[in-house]
């Protein structure tokens, strides 16, 4: 699958092979961690934290499991083929995995993050409409994602995308501590007409 954005950047859209783990560790590491203070001397930590992660859910071998890679074409930076700009993981879930045969399961996104240089190209929207694709793909109607309150662009993003409020979760950390709540999104799919 090769997407052109809005910028005239291409986008390949492939399964994520091991090659690509440091990669992919450091687009997620740089969209998720800050590297201002204590951080950055737990920076390289957490990127190895989330190298070891993925690299064991792509060991696992799911049929209800994959992780994206979002690598830039040829024909947009000549010397970048193959390389990822952002990924994005998609497994099923349960309301309640204590309850076993009791809770349907559901497509859920993870790890959605664009690499710095790439971002606002395209890239999130087409790695988000081809897990749709795959969602269907693995016969269900329904994927759901969590989104940051304060991550607006996100946000932005999703609702452009079909994705609406399933509900709010809130923490001790939103309750105590200010930090932002975690909004559960939802979208129905529909299989494409023939």
């Amino acid at each position: 699958m090769v997407a052109q954005s809005r910028g005239g950047s291409h986008f390949h859209i492939r399964a994520a092979t091991p090659k690509d783990l440091t990669a992919l560790a450091e687009i997620l590491a740089d969209s998720f961690h800050s590297r201002a203070g204590i951080n950055g001397w737990m920076y390289p930590l957490l990127r190895l934290g989330i190298y070891e992660d993925i690299r064991n859910r792509l060991n696992q071998s799911s049929p209800h499991y994959i992780c994206l890679v979002a690598v830039v074409c040829p024909t947009a930076r000549p010397n970048s083929w193959d390389y990822p700009a952002g990924t994005v993981e998609m497994s099923l879930r349960s309301n309640y995995p204590w309850c076993l045969g009791n809770s349907s399961p559901y497509p859920y996104l993870s790890n959605l993050a664009v690499d710095q240089d790439c971002r606002r190209q395209g890239a999130a929207k087409q790695l988000l409409l081809k897990c749709e694709s795959i969602a269907l793909g693995w016969g269900f109607q329904d994927l759901y994602l969590h989104v940051l309150e304060n991550n607006h662009q996100a946000r932005s993003l999703y609702f452009k995308l079909g994705y609406r409020l399933h509900r709010s979760d809130r923490s001790w950390g939103s309750l105590l501590l200010g930090q932002p709540r975690r909004l559960l999104l939802h979208k129905h799919l529909h299989a494409p007409t023939r």
